[in-house]
């Protein structure tokens, strides 16, 4: 569950992503600000364009299909450029993406083209500042590792045997649909104390919040469907906040002095849980099939040493399943030879400085033993670094170890594309698998 903050792509992400690939079921990291619109800027001047031919040149489809060429251009020769088909800045250089992520002063989320907060209001994912600590402070606690351990092992142990076990006698399944997207989604609905809310009733909430921002985006009131979906959600998070009997992060976080009301609660409990579906799932996916894909590193892991750890790691590295988080320049400033004026749009790939050769050696090989993976981005750096890590990595490794263990011979369908597709959320749109049953 990679949570709100860089949580896994904002609701703004998803909007983006159901536009331009339908097929990828949606759920959040950061905070993305779409449509394609131009932003809003407090000077009126025109970027020279002529100064950056590689942005100029890049489009949609490359991004989307395989970005990582184009981003390999971008950062060695404009790695601050300005990208039209965006309508913002993308910065591709790791240090660059470093300085932009610690920097909430000069490049901020806190932006009224943030739609996501009209619709289910303020939260840690659209504040910054004092703002921001005081909401995300009262569930920090709860995803601290000791708590992960603690409270949510069990849990995600018990539902990956049952998801497994589901699937054992057919010899082969679609990973995403049958196995990572309902964990995902269980392990959300449980850490946030919302057991008895079926799967499919957490995605239709969020399939209209996601419509809804959508008409917001495109400067439409929010959606009667998206309303009614939100007001459910607060009722199932009031609940939750009431029953004291059962743990959760919501309980965790209502106890905390900081006093968010409950509206506060519901609102970061949105941002939350839909923070913790869609990057999770890609997580896993991606995984598996970089380890599949490697007949080297998956007889390393099979062979009892504890790679796995660092496995989830390097794929997180080579391919994040959030690809960008956005900012918004405060002021004028100097970014890596650019000149980034107020308002601008900057967005971060993520994926981009991942691959960093100044930073990961022979960056665009998949290297269970490179020592210094965790030095990815994936889960973003600074005050709105991902506060659901520990638990995505939790999960994901958990998931993993437990497919590899459980299903003998576990293997790509070769009958299938397994490639991974998206602007902002990155994996394969399906993940064809079989196994000796």
């Amino acid at each position: 569950m990679a949570v709100a903050a860089q949580l896994g792509v904002s609701l703004n992400g998803a909007v983006d992503g159901h536009k331009r690939h339908r097929q990828e079921r949606c759920a959040i990291s950061s905070p993305r600000r779409l449509g394609t619109r131009a932003p809003q800027r407090d000077h009126d001047y025109e970027v020279d364009i002529e100064n950056f031919p590689i942005g100029r040149g890049a489009t949609l489809r490359e991004l989307e299909k395989d970005p990582h060429p184009l981003l390999a251009r971008l950062r060695a020769a404009e790695p601050v450029s300005w990208l039209a088909v965006l309508g913002g800045w993308l910065v591709t250089r790791y240090d660059l993406a470093v300085r932009v992520m610690r920097d909430s002063i000069a490049f901020t989320v806190d932006d009224p083209r943030f739609s996501t907060s009209r619709v289910v209001g303020p939260s840690m994912l659209s504040l910054d500042g004092a703002d921001h600590a005081r909401h995300r402070e009262p569930f920090a606690h709860a995803f601290r590792p000791a708590w992960v351990g603690n409270q949510f092992t069990g849990f995600i142990e018990a539902e990956t045997d049952r998801l497994i076990s589901a699937i054992q006698p057919a010899g082969g399944a679609e990973l995403r649909r049958q196995f990572a997207g309902p964990l995902a989604v269980a392990v959300v609905t449980d850490a946030l104390g919302l057991r008895d809310v079926h799967a499919n009733t957490v995605l239709s909430w969020y399939a209209a919040i996601v419509a809804a921002v959508s008409e917001v985006t495109a400067g439409q009131p929010v959606t009667s469907a998206g309303a009614d979906a939100f007001g459910q959600l607060r009722a199932a998070v009031a609940g939750a906040i009431g029953n004291a009997d059962r743990p959760s992060v919501l309980t965790e976080a209502a106890r905390a002095p900081v006093g968010l009301s409950q509206d506060e609660v519901v609102s970061n409990a949105a941002v939350l849980m839909f923070g913790g579906i869609d990057t999770t799932e890609g997580m896993i996916v991606n995984a598996v099939r970089h380890l599949l894909s490697d007949p080297e590193a998956l007889a390393l892991v099979r062979g009892g040493a504890d790679f796995l750890p660092n496995t989830i790691e390097e794929s997180i590295r080579l391919e994040p399943a959030a690809a960008v988080v956005d900012r918004y320049a405060t002021r004028d400033v100097e970014l890596g030879g650019a000149r980034i004026h107020r308002g601008d749009l900057v967005t971060i790939s993520i994926a981009g400085a991942n691959r960093d050769p100044a930073v990961f050696t022979d960056p665009n090989r998949f290297n269970i033993r490179r020592t210094n993976a965790r030095l990815n981005l994936a889960f973003a750096l600074g005050p709105h670094f991902c506060l659901g890590a520990q638990l995505a990595r939790t999960e994901a490794t958990i998931a993993v170890g437990r497919l590899l263990d459980r299903l003998p011979g576990l293997r790509l369908d070769r009958d299938y594309p397994s490639a991974p597709r998206g602007l902002v959320f990155r994996k394969p749109p399906t993940l064809h698998v079989r196994w000796t049953a």
